[in-house]
């Protein structure tokens, strides 16, 4: 019995190693696969060919459609989404519905970027004359310069390499990689044409967390009016206390006669005079209490508030206007709370 369970456990780390073996190796074709890409660029033919198509799209005035079958559709609709998020207008349209009426979305104005890795699929080269007849430029990137779909195109962006990471070579895998990795050095380079920001990508992606991240500002999640736990310097101990109780925020603003900060009561400050003394009684808050308190304004995004805090290692941030006037108060909870950590 025991020399069975030792061949079983052989036999099983033999097959985890092949596994394994596996895996890098098709990563280490893909790889090679984008490496022969990027030096392909150094290439006169290569590298003009993509400036070509940059300078076809970026002045274009109507949108980029990307089109393909099969996986070299699936390769399309992720270019044209990465597009139309980074500030290029594009969309995805099936050649095979393209050709049953779909081709009207299609407009004089339009750039057609389709992909086919023969550069022979039948059902692009039924449309491309049609796109061709009505005016719209056509982009192709496919691994065969001598195809019909190369041949047809205005630019011809070559995507070839030198073998798929399927072991029969006949999966699309290394040749849809290279598309794709293609399609985002395309959409990056337009993307710094366009001077686009950060904040303009956030206009495209309001949803999700990353939307949360660059469209919330401080004041969006800020404590403000008869939230913000205030306390004034005169008061005693125990009615900051009662104040960082009642708004249950851990802390509590130190105001003066002028409404001016002072500093600020935190749960630290109380645990570190308990540690020196036990007694309440006689305590000034202007001796216990945190002075200087960091702070910031109600218009920078949340995230940069998350990263102050992150970096000062604090829980609160106090929000003031230009003049130092007490706006609002931020809190770790609240970042925690709206979602934007």
């Amino acid at each position: 019995m025991q020399d069975r369970g030792h061949i079983l456990i052989t036999m099983i780390v033999k097959q985890n190693k092949k596994f394994l073996d596996l895996a890098k190796n098709t990563l280490q074709i893909e790889s090679t696969g984008i490496d022969q890409l990027r030096l392909r660029l150094d290439q006169e033919i290569h590298g003009q060919a993509f400036l070509s198509a940059i300078e076809l799209i970026l002045p274009c005035a109507g949108r980029v459609v990307v089109s393909g079958m099969g996986k070299s559709g699936h390769i399309a609709n992720k270019i044209a989404a990465t597009f139309a998020s980074t500030g290029t207008p594009a969309f995805f349209v099936h050649p095979a519905e393209a050709s049953h009426g779909d081709l009207g979305m299609i407009q004089q104005t339009d750039i057609f970027l389709a992909l086919s890795y023969s550069g022979e699929t039948v059902e692009l080269l039924t449309i491309v004359p049609q796109i061709k007849r009505m005016g719209a430029k056509l982009i192709a990137m496919t691994g065969n310069s001598s195809s019909t779909l190369a041949k047809l195109a205005d630019v011809h962006l070559d995507v070839g390499i030198e073998k798929e990471a399927c072991p029969f070579n006949l999966a699309p895998t290394a040749s849809t990689t290279a598309t794709l990795a293609l399609g985002d050095a395309l959409a990056i380079v337009l993307l710094d044409a366009r001077d686009f920001r950060a904040d303009d990508f956030a206009r495209s992606h309001p949803g999700g967390s990353l939307g949360r991240r660059l469209l919330t500002h401080v004041k969006d999640v800020m404590r403000s009016g008869a939230d913000i736990p205030i306390t004034h310097i005169n008061a005693n101990i125990k009615e900051a206390l009662f104040e960082i109780s009642k708004k249950r925020l851990g802390m509590t603003v130190i105001i003066d006669d002028q409404e001016q900060v002072q500093g600020i009561f935190t749960d630290g400050d109380l645990r570190r005079m308990l540690e020196k003394s036990l007694s309440l009684e006689g305590v000034h808050l202007q001796d216990v209490m945190t002075h200087h308190p960091r702070n910031i304004s109600k218009d920078i995004l949340a995230a940069q508030a998350v990263e102050i805090m992150e970096r000062f290692r604090i829980n609160h941030l106090l929000v003031v206007d230009a003049h130092g006037k007490l706006e609002g108060v931020l809190s770790m909870h609240d970042l925690l709370a709206s979602k934007i950590i």
